[in-house]
């Protein structure tokens, strides 16, 4: 059994102090994990973690994008990175209504560039939304989805999951769906086809129950599949083995 982290970041400052994450990750059967920039700084930061795996760690590949958060930041330094051939997917990317640390028609501006540029380089989309969900189906829908899109950190539920679905997209479950408050993920996850669903840590942030308020790490995916496994009435080897497979689909890696 392996298991695969779809949505890290693990060259935040909060993990790479050490190696011992990397090891952790093996000790838990995590065998692939994806780093996932949200500036300049961070995809740089990205793609320096970049990695074959080994008796150390897991392999760990790099995605460059630019968080709703960051959008006012701009853009211009994101196509020459994706050219070159060291990142994975764009993203991630999206809106974010809840905090609006940047000003919506930016982030909107923002994320309409990335979903031409994810096409134009055929790439996968990797979107974070939050609160926004009407807006981003809109931008998806005039600028066209990615053929090969993934809502990270899904928190919707079974209607947003279809409307997700209907448009050929991957949904991926983080710590949140281990929470008592995320019974509407929790149906959500438990109606997602085998070959459409992904799990992640998002770490640091959102470790799952029961590591929950501490800082998180690759491991610990391991208990969100078991706890996805549960839900739906399977094997975690099975959910790890379908986890695995969507997420070498999602992302153009070798299974």
């Amino acid at each position: 059994m392996k298991w695969v982290d779809s949505h890290a970041h693990v060259h935040d400052e909060k993990i790479v102090r050490d190696d011992a994450w990397m090891a952790a990750a093996l000790e838990h059967a995590v065998s692939r994990v994806i780093t996932v920039g949200c500036d300049e700084l961070t995809t740089h930061a990205a793609v320096a973690q970049r990695r074959a795996g080994d008796a150390i760690g897991p392999e760990v590949f790099a995605t460059a994008g630019l968080h709703p958060h960051d959008a006012k930041e701009g853009w211009d330094w994101l196509e020459p990175i994706l050219a070159s051939g060291t990142v994975i997917a764009v993203g991630e990317c999206g809106l974010d209504y809840h905090y609006d640390h940047s000003p919506r028609g930016v982030q909107q501006d923002a994320f309409e560039v990335q979903v031409a540029l994810a096409t134009a380089h055929d790439l996968p989309l990797v979107i974070h939304t939050r609160n926004a969900w009407t807006d981003t189906f809109a931008i998806l829908d005039r600028v066209g989805v990615p053929r090969r899109t993934i809502f990270h950190c899904f928190t919707g539920g079974p209607t947003e999951a279809a409307d997700c679905l209907e448009r050929g997209a991957y949904l991926s479950y983080s710590g949140i769906v281990t929470f008592p408050s995320a019974a509407d993920t929790q149906a959500a996850a438990v109606l997602t086809p085998a070959d459409r669903l992904l799990i992640e840590t998002d770490s640091p942030y959102l470790a799952p129950i029961p590591h929950r308020g501490q800082s998180n790490r690759p491991a610990w995916v391991s208990a969100v599949g078991a706890f996805v496994a549960a839900l739906r009435g399977e094997e975690p080897k099975a959910i790890a083995a379908s986890t695995w497979a969507a997420t070498a689909t999602a992302f153009g890696l070798q299974g």
